[in-house]
Formats: C-alpha cells, sequence, structure tokens
C-alpha cells in the first residue's frame, strides 16, 4: 500500500473528515450558485461596465447568446452532482475544468481577490477527488492501462 492509499483509508474513516468533504460539497455548490442562476435566466454578472477588461470580457461572454447560458447550466448541475451521494464523484470530476479554466481566467485578467477564492475553490475540488480516491485511481489505470 502506498503513502497517499495510506492517508486515504486514515481519513477516510474519521468523522471529521466525512464531515469536512460534505461541507465542501456545499460550499462548491453554493459558490456556483448565484452566478450560475444569473447566467441560466440570462442576466449580466457584473455592472462594470465595459471601458474595464474585466466588464469587457464578462459583457463578449454575456452576449455570446445561448453559450452565456449553457455556463451557467453547467455550473448549476455539476453543484446539484456534488450535493447527491451517487453522482458527488462525477461532479467533482466535471467542476475540475470548470474550476480551472475560472482560476487561469482570474489571474490572467488581474481580478482583485478572486484568484485566492477561486485557488481555495480549486484546492477544496482536488481534496474532493482525494475523497474519491480509489474510484479516480481506476478510472486512470483504465485510461493509462495500469
Amino acid at each position: 500500500m502506498t503513502n497517499i492509499e495510506k492517508l486515504h483509508n486514515h481519513i477516510y474513516t474519521k468523522k471529521v473528515f466525512i464531515l469536512f468533504t460534505w461541507g465542501t460539497r456545499i460550499l462548491l455548490f453554493l459558490a456556483f450558485l448565484p452566478s450560475g442562476l444569473k447566467k441560466v435566466l440570462g442576466e449580466r454578472f457584473t455592472i462594470l461596465g465595459i471601458d474595464t477588461q474585466v466588464g469587457f470580457f464578462f459583457e463578449a461572454l454575456y452576449r455570446a447568446g445561448f453559450y452565456w447560458n449553457f455556463l451557467g447550466l453547467m455550473q448549476l448541475l455539476v453543484g446539484v452532482l456534488l450535493l447527491i451521494p451517487r453522482t458527488a464523484f462525477l461532479g467533482a470530476i466535471l467542476y475540475m475544468p470548470i474550476i480551472i479554466n475560472i482560476f487561469v481566467i482570474v489571474v490572467a485578467m488581474n481580478f482583485k481577490g478572486t484568484p485566492i477564492i477561486a485557488g481555495l475553490m480549486l484546492l477544496a475540488n482536488i481534496y474532493l477527488l482525494f475523497w474519491d480516491y480509489k474510484k479516480l485511481k481506476q478510472i486512470v489505470s483504465v485510461i493509462f492501462g495500469k
């Protein structure tokens, strides 16, 4: 058994980590809820003007039409998947590319404070993937043939 497997086995049965995992899932869902709902409903996400880099970026996404709604729909779907025990692992897998994309955008565009929040969300999602380490290991072994 590897050190990672030992660590996983150690924390997986501890009540404090079970509660922490559920808290993390709920917080990640809540983080996507307002922005996802705004996008699904076709509303703007920010009131910043297009004279700012961030405002221009969000206005362009907003004007992309259905893509704006699709982004919101995916945020809501992934958030709900995290809350359902049978689908929580799938939710964590699907959350990863979304939060990586958000993290890269906020870092690249110099959002104030947001890189810290997005970075913490990324770390929280990595934790959720580690929580389901055995499932992740099976998928990786199928893909890479080991």
